[in-house]
């Protein structure tokens, strides 16, 4: 790759884009080599579930990765009759690793604070965990698109003032073409003259990118019954049912180049924005938070105690003693294979899980089977992890923590 590429992909959606975007994260290395480009990003949509792989990936392969997402902001307290979503997305880049962090909490904030019905952030949310952030407006489709093709230009004028208040230079205004037989479509038709007077008049650089969903147009149609998995519609459904054109594809630089060969400066704002990126997420040990002071003591106390309150109302398999020896051997294989604060923490929400929904929401094969097995042991039986099967503690876990 010999000189500075004129155009990169920054807005892209992976298969990590659930049921939505079908770029395999494993083939893009060879897509940016095949198209010359050193840097992408990856925009998936609402997650970062592909921060890590994509990082580690991109570096072995000697690119330059962008870690990003394309994220619901509410933009509106009420919305027309017509609109049933008062939501639209933005796209925030990871400038460094403090954008990185608030990124994550961003990410973190839509679900913990709205629950999975309403997945967004507010724009209070926006301006507290902005710094670090590039922002992309999101196109046509973005909140100031929207606004727009609601005819509120006022609002989306004001709106665009206070992102440029939030953001300062890490502002850019998206554009997107994504021709079609007659033209663009309606939507970016309309909002493109308003995007570039906006840009013009507060002196915010315009930016290009062309939402990629799938690696190239032969995949449109495939693309477009995952889609209907999605939203659970046949393909025969036509408009206004899709949204995603057949150009939604990973396009050369060439071709964006031809697209916005009007706006060349839309095309350098890629570059400069991959040249201000410099962030990767880097493989690290679990990091668990310290569930107590001394973590062994702590594990020691509830699950004598548990197992105490459990012999005073189970059925006895066998005596007392031998339920206590094997306890301490299972607790001091616990503690050699340094997993003492991962069982207290485990015990400590399916606990709550219990006392919240009931034994039924905890199944016996539990996700920590990978480190616990799924058919239950003493220990995590009398930490009121699993419910007793007293037919299986003989079991040896010394192999399976070792797995």
């Amino acid at each position: 790759m010999i000189g500075l590429p004129k155009f990169i992909h920054l807005r892209l959606h992976t298969e990590y884009s659930l049921l939505e975007g079908a770029i395999r994260l494993k083939k893009l290395p060879g897509m940016c080599k095949a198209n010359h480009m050193p840097a992408i990003a990856v925009t998936d949509t609402n997650n970062l579930f592909s921060a890590l792989e994509f990082s580690v990936l991109f570096k072995d392969q000697g690119l330059q990765p962008i870690i990003g997402g394309q994220i619901d902001l509410k933009f509106k307290d009420k919305m027309p009759e017509k609109r049933s979503s008062n939501n639209a997305p933005i796209v925030l880049l990871a400038q460094n690793e403090v954008g990185y962090k608030n990124l994550m909490k961003l990410s973190s904030e839509m679900y913990v604070q709205n629950g999975v019905e309403q997945v967004e952030i507010s724009i209070e949310q926006l301006e507290s965990y902005s710094d670090g952030l590039i922002c992309l407006t999101g196109g046509s489709k973005g909140p100031l698109g929207q606004l727009i093709l609601m005819s509120q230009d006022k609002a989306a004028w004001n709106l665009t003032s206070q992102f440029h208040s939030i953001f300062s230079d890490r502002l850019y205004l998206e554009l997107q073409r994504h021709t079609q037989g007659n033209g663009l479509p309606e939507e970016e038709s309309v909002t493109e003259p308003v995007f570039i007077n906006m840009a013009y008049d507060l002196n915010i650089p315009l930016i290009a990118t062309n939402d990629v969903y799938f690696e190239n147009d032969e995949m449109y149609e495939a693309h477009d019954a995952l889609l209907c998995i999605a939203d659970g519609v046949y393909v025969d459904q036509q408009e206004p049912r899709r949204s995603v054109t057949n150009q939604h594809y990973f396009k050369t630089q060439e071709e964006m180049m031809a697209l916005f060969a009007d706006l060349p400066e839309a095309l350098e704002s890629t570059v400069e924005v991959a040249q201000r990126c410099s962030f990767m997420a880097n493989c690290r040990g679990p990091i668990l938070p310290l569930f107590a002071n001394d973590e062994i003591s702590e594990l020691n106390r509830q699950s004598k105690e548990g197992l105490k309150n459990r012999l005073s109302i189970i059925p006895h398999a066998a005596p007392v003693d031998e339920y206590e020896k094997r306890l301490a051997f299972e607790l001091k294989i616990i503690e050699q294979m340094g997993f003492p604060g991962y069982f207290l923490i485990v015990a400590d929400f399916i606990k709550w899980a219990k006392e919240n929904y009931g034994s039924g929401a905890i199944p016996k094969w539990n996700f920590h089977k990978i480190v616990i097995g799924k058919n239950g042991k003493v220990l995590d039986t009398f930490a009121s992890i699993t419910n007793p099967s007293s037919n299986k503690f003989i079991k040896i876990i010394e192999k399976e923590l070792k797995n």
